[in-house]
């Protein structure tokens, strides 16, 4: 089928309107518009739907690429499709003057959502804010993926700063990929990479871990010394 015809964009572009259209999955996606990911079972419960239906209004903005499933460990979560997605459901709801969509608000007690280990990397408010700037800085690659590799840039800046990359590379685990941070529903860095940072900052006393738990506090020298990565 030519998938560029007239007649076959106006059918595609009536199947998504469809999905859209329909009121629970509407408001599954605009709770998705803050670019936090969420369970289905958090996703039934906005929608007002039972489990069954939300599994089933998943499965439909799935197909149309609407939404995609991230799956973290024994946990599955969906998130809208992409930017793309986003972008196409912000001027739909100028449109229909819809109210701005409510702000994520996780129940992970205060210690443990600022910053803390999942296994061996860095997790939490400050994970999430870290593999952002790392992102920004261009150090690097593979944002949309969620598979990541350093640029030559990152390489450089992280081998002047203690990261032995090429041990790195040697470990039989993904080199660097997304992990998605379980209390603000959005990506910290995972990996080897993830790993031997955490280990890094522990070593240059930018971060320290509690004796008895998994909690980490950021310190003034990793604000003093790092500030475009810390600040």
């Amino acid at each position: 089928m030519d998938t560029s015809s007239p007649s076959n964009a106006d059918f595609q572009l009536a199947r998504l309107a469809g999905a859209i259209a329909e009121p629970a999955r509407a408001r599954m996606l605009s709770c998705l518009m803050d670019g936090h990911a969420r369970t289905a079972t958090e996703l039934a419960a906005v929608a007002e739907v039972a489990a069954s239906t939300a599994s089933a209004h998943l499965a439909r903005l799935k197909e149309e690429r609407l939404v995609e499933l991230l799956v973290q460990g024994k946990h599955r979560y969906f998130r809208l499709a992409g930017d793309n997605v986003a972008a196409a459901l912000e001027s739909l709801m100028v449109v229909a003057g819809a109210p701005r969509v409510a702000e994520f608000k996780p129940s992970t007690p205060s210690r443990l959502r600022t910053a803390r280990t999942c296994y061996d990397h860095m997790a939490g408010t400050a994970g999430v804010a870290l593999h952002d700037r790392l992102h920004a800085q261009g150090w690097l690659s593979g944002l949309q993926s969620g598979s990541y590799e350093l640029t030559a840039e990152g390489a450089i800046a992280l081998e002047s700063l203690g990261v032995e990359i090429d041990a790195v590379r040697r470990s039989r685990r993904r080199f660097a990929c997304a992990c998605l941070d379980w209390s603000e529903r959005r990506p910290h860095l995972g990996g080897a990479l993830g790993a031997a940072w955490l280990q890094l900052s522990l070593r240059r006393g930018w971060v320290r871990q509690a004796l008895d738990g998994r909690e980490l506090t950021l310190t003034p020298k990793a604000q003093r010394e790092m500030p475009e990565l810390f600040a």
